[in-house]
C-alpha cells in the first residue's frame, strides 16, 4: 500500500492526536499544508485532510459502508500495555475495556480506541509464529 487518506472534522484536533500517536509507532512527519498533513513510515504514508464544511454534517460512523478501523502492529504485548496506559493518561476513549487485551479474541492481544472523529484504531502485538 502506498498511502491512505482520511478526512477529519477538525484538522487542529486531529493533528494534536496523531502527532502524539504516530511517532511512537515509527512514523515521521512528512507533509504539512493549510488543509492537511501526513506522516510516513518507510514507503507508506497516512494523509489527513480537513473535511469541507458542506460535508461535516454527515459525520463518520464505522458501522456504515467504508472503513471500519486501522490497526497498527507493535513488537510486543508490553508495548500494547504501554500504549493503553498512555491512551488512558491522554483520556482517549478506549473501546471494549472490559475485554482488554483480548477483545479481538483469545489469541489477539490488542488495545482498541477512538481518534477525535471516533475512527476506531487498534494497537496489536504481532503474533510470533
Amino acid at each position: 500500500m502506498d498511502h491512505l487518506e482520511i478526512y477529519v472534522s477538525n484538522l487542529k484536533t486531529s493533528y494534536a492526536f496523531y502527532s502524539w500517536l504516530l511517532p511512537q509507532l515509527g512514523f515521521e512527519a512528512y507533509q504539512n499544508w493549510a488543509a492537511g498533513f501526513s506522516f510516513r513510515k518507510k514507503d507508506f504514508y497516512l494523509v489527513f485532510v480537513q473535511t469541507q464544511a458542506k460535508y461535516l454534517a454527515n459525520g463518520y460512523n464505522r458501522c456504515n459502508v467504508g472503513l471500519n478501523h486501522l490497526a497498527f502492529s507493535v513488537s510486543s504485548r508490553a508495548k500494547v500495555d504501554f500504549f493503553k496506559k498512555q491512551l488512558e493518561q491522554q483520556q482517549v476513549t478506549l473501546l471494549y475495556p472490559e475485554r482488554y487485551p483480548y477483545a479481538g479474541g483469545k489469541d489477539h492481544y490488542a488495545c482498541f480506541f477512538e481518534d477525535p472523529d471516533r475512527i476506531k484504531l487498534e494497537i496489536v502485538a504481532r503474533r510470533k509464529d
